[in-house]
């Protein structure tokens, strides 16, 4: 973590504070907690629910047993969690395993478990440590006319994260877990420290603001997976935050939690293609959370 960087809930509220183009509206807020708190009476979330018992929508390709393998499948996958949205709906990468067919997140999900049954040791950290851009594209090639985005920097993370690994944690990210001593915080701060593609920091209002959105959605997967015990067992898990994403920002603005300026909705109509780190995007994001 970045010494002047505020951490993510700081950053929220920061950002909320002196937000030119997105508020948050408390009766909306109210409105979503409301829905989601009715969701969870009825069982709908809950981290056994990870594991993917029965499901179809995708939780069926995460790990079923908790072990180190787990964590390495864990870690490969939110490497290259971002960036699996397309201009329209018939333009979307797809990925087809086992009879059914998968878009964004779960696409990833399926293409990593297609290699693994495959033979091809995708979550050693040894193997893609070295992997060049032919050998990901194949291993993520594509069951639709549209190719996975951003290749290049789904290797550049991948080869990052495999020599740190390496170099640092004996090969495997359960040595990071290990060193934290079960504080999901200590653990974000050794992620974002050691492995700069989930350093995910931006410049707001001569303040340098973290949203760590893919570190902190790791910690949660390993919590879920885990079921807070072992691996998982984080004594403060309740500090992390919600994910920033492209998607929650859409249901939060949907339920009047966000509202969006008139130049801010022009620019979302008109499908204008933020940059990472742009004002509004920062705005955005740090308004979620």
């Amino acid at each position: 973590m970045s010494a002047e960087a505020l951490p993510p809930l700081e950053s929220g509220k920061f950002i909320a504070e002196n937000s030119q183009d997105v508020k948050v509206l408390l009766d909306g807020v109210k409105k979503a907690a409301g829905v989601i708190f009715e969701s969870l009476k009825k069982g709908d979330y809950s981290v056994e629910l990870w594991k993917g018992a029965g499901a179809t929508d995708g939780h069926e390709l995460n790990p079923k047993v908790m072990d180190e393998k787990a964590v390495d499948w864990i870690f490969l996958v939110d490497t290259l969690n971002f960036s699996f949205w397309g201009e329209s709906e018939d333009k979307k990468y797809k990925v087809k395993f086992k009879g059914q067919t998968y878009t964004g997140y779960w696409s990833l999900c399926a293409a990593v478990n297609r290699a693994m049954e495959e033979g091809i040791p995708i979550t050693n950290p040894g193997y893609y440590a070295g992997m060049t851009e032919k050998e990901l594209a194949y291993l993520l090639r594509s069951d639709s006319d549209t190719d996975m985005p951003m290749l290049q920097e789904r290797v550049n993370n991948l080869q990052e994260a495999g020599k740190v690994l390496k170099e640092k944690f004996d090969g495997s990210f359960v040595n990071c877990i290990r060193k934290c001593g079960g504080s999901s915080q200590k653990l974000l701060s050794l992620v974002v420290s050691n492995f700069s593609s989930y350093r995910d920091e931006a410049k707001y209002k001569d303040k340098t603001v973290a949203i760590y959105k893919r570190a902190q959605i790791l910690i949660a997967d390993i919590w879920s997976c885990f079921e807070g015990q072992g691996y998982g067992s984080f004594d403060d898990i309740s500090s992390i935050t919600m994910f920033a994403d492209y998607r929650i920002p859409q249901a939060l603005l949907y339920f009047g939690a966000l509202e969006y300026s008139q130049a801010l909705l022009d620019k979302c109509s008109n499908n204008h293609m933020f940059t990472s780190g742009e004002r509004e995007e920062v705005e955005i994001r740090g308004c979620s959370i």
